[in-house]
């Protein structure tokens, strides 16, 4: 994923909803120089703090992700096609990851879905505000959770708070490929 986009998108995002950079800053615990570097491509911020600067615009992930902001509308139904779907290959960011973004497009989404690729090695724990569901549809996964580990197969699933530190990897000879939808809870829910 290019960095200038996420960039690009975040500005975008502040401005649309009219905030200045002091403002986001109060909302997100992060301070004004570091989102203004990370607002000019100086700084490229990991994913705990994207869903941190998502959640202080009241936008899904996805939307700072996108390869363009979708303008603000009400969309009661929204297709996305595979032929359309965005794939994110592996960032600093995202150590080892693939992910294809499901409804990328769709505005004022609560939930983030999307399809990930694991890698065959955990380069670090991720940890976030929200809850997470995972969807084991092809290989094997060895997933850990705070102290726990297990192991998923396909047709497995697993439901946790995602706060926890949390990471998997695959097992065996393919990449495993999980469905995942993240619940970000709202600011004004919390």
């Amino acid at each position: 994923m290019d960095e200038q986009i996420i960039s690009r998108n975040i500005k975008t995002l502040r401005t649309r909803k009219k905030l200045t950079l002091d403002e986001l800053a109060r909302r997100t615990g992060l301070t004004k120089g570091y989102l203004s570097k990370v607002e000019r491509s100086k700084k490229a911020p990991p994913y705990s703090t994207l869903t941190r600067i998502a959640g202080a615009l009241d936008v899904a992930v996805t939307a700072i992700l996108s390869q363009t902001v979708a303008p603000p509308e009400d969309v009661r139904l929204f297709v996305s096609r595979a032929c359309d779907r965005t794939i994110i290959e592996e960032t600093p960011q995202f150590a080892g990851y693939d992910y294809e973004i499901l409804a990328g497009g769709k505005p004022g989404k609560n939930m983030e879905p999307f399809i990930i690729h694991a890698p065959f090695e955990i380069h670090k724990m991720y940890s976030h505000e929200g809850e997470e569901c995972m969807f084991i549809l092809d290989g094997h996964l060895e997933f850990i959770h705070g102290h726990q580990t297990l192991i998923l197969d396909p047709g497995d699933n697993v439901y946790f708070d995602s706060n926890i530190p949390h990471a998997g990897k695959s097992l065996g000879k393919k990449k495993a490929r999980l469905l995942v939808v993240i619940y970000f809870y709202k600011r004004n829910q919390v």
